[in-house]
């Protein structure tokens, strides 16, 4: 069967296990909102359906699971005031939910490119599996944006201050960081997947989480770290405060060369979307569950939606790619309280809300 006859989500059962593949290999796999919608449909079917046994989220083509969410679409329709991000973020971030709590063992394959919206269906599934080749990240910052689909949830969960510093950067895990930051559990060499997708059509009916991830770590390299890991003392000393203009304050004091490298970094992302993003995240620290940081994301993505930052982050990077953001404000020192208050208040009628 042809890609162009399967459309660009596929789910099947093979074996035991219910396969998703995300079908748009030249977009790397971006999600629309019709695929968050099939996904959604096969997972009813998959749950209801007593042979399959395990699901299995995979990406078509070489380049990677998921470069995130279809950005272009939703810079169109907040030019003009359109309600896409209010219907797309609303069923994203009920599927992440619902992904973290699905009742069958639900593996990722997180190989090549893994971001946005690419984590929000992987990171949040009970087994999570990364290779040699994983470049995952949270991006969302250069566009104005924050790091959404439960991103909070999970950075605020890294270790020390790891998931601040990639929260803000939007830097870029391979798999064994992506194991220290708590977003992956092992990792198997891509060349292994094919024999590991295998094994993992043939569990048995009613496989427990612990035989699939017995059978998992047969295939795994044991890796739990990377180069940014090794980070972890200079980063918690100088990612540990609640106030931008403090980070970037001791990045240029402490003027090694990873501070000005991050530095440099930061100064390119919104300066709004770096205040949103560290107050959501120490907000998250505090939260007790995913959906409760959930419905704080999206009470902020509304807000994002409106804003001249995200139409502008996304014109620099997707759509006219100049590189060139000019951002409103430019500087860290004239976010205002009051710019800030708006991301965090209650919607009413629109709030998020999980069945």
């Amino acid at each position: 069967m042809s890609s162009v006859e399967e459309g660009d989500l596929v789910a099947r059962v093979e074996g035991a296990a219910g396969i998703i593949r995300l079908n748009r290999p030249k977009a790397i796999n971006a999600v629309t909102l019709e695929m968050f919608r099939e996904v959604a449909k096969a997972l009813d079917r998959f749950e209801a359906d007593p042979g399959v046994a395990v699901i299995l989220l995979e990406g078509a083509g070489e380049r990677g699971l998921c470069a995130g969410g279809d950005i272009r679409a939703l810079w169109e329709s907040s030019k003009v005031n359109g309600g896409l991000g209010k219907t797309l973020w609303r069923e994203e971030y009920i599927l992440n939910a619902r992904i973290k709590t699905f009742p069958k063992p639900y593996v990722a394959f997180m190989d090549g490119i893994v971001m946005g919206g690419g984590v929000g269906l992987s990171a949040h599934a009970s087994h999570r599996v990364v290779t040699d080749r994983t470049k995952l990240a949270m991006p969302e910052v250069g566009l104005g944006f924050f790091p959404d689909v439960g991103g909070t949830w999970l950075l605020s969960r890294s270790p020390g201050e790891i998931g601040t510093y990639f929260g803000l950067s939007g830097q870029t895990m391979n798999g064994p960081d992506a194991i220290h930051a708590k977003f992956a559990d092992a990792v198997v060499p891509a060349a292994k997947w094919p024999e590991l997708r295998e094994a993992l059509t043939r569990v048995r009916q009613g496989a427990t989480a612990a035989e699939v991830s017995k059978l998992i770590e047969g295939f795994a390299t044991g890796e739990t770290a990377g180069p940014v890991a090794a980070k972890q003392p200079i980063i918690d000393a100088l990612f540990g405060f609640d106030r931008m203009e403090d980070i970037l304050a001791a990045l240029e004091r402490d003027g090694s060369e990873f501070a000005l490298a991050t530095l440099k970094t930061l100064n390119e992302k919104s300066p709004r979307g770096m205040v949103v993003t560290l107050k959501l995240l120490r907000l998250a620290r505090a939260s007790s569950s995913l959906e409760e940081c959930l419905v704080r994301e999206y009470r902020a993505a509304l807000e994002v939606f409106r804003s001249d930052d995200f139409r502008e982050g996304v014109r620099a990077a997707v759509i006219d790619k100049d590189r060139k953001p000019a951002w409103s404000p430019p500087r860290i020192e004239d976010v205002t309280p009051e710019m800030l208050a708006p991301y965090l208040a209650g919607i009413g009628a629109d709030e998020l809300k999980f069945n």
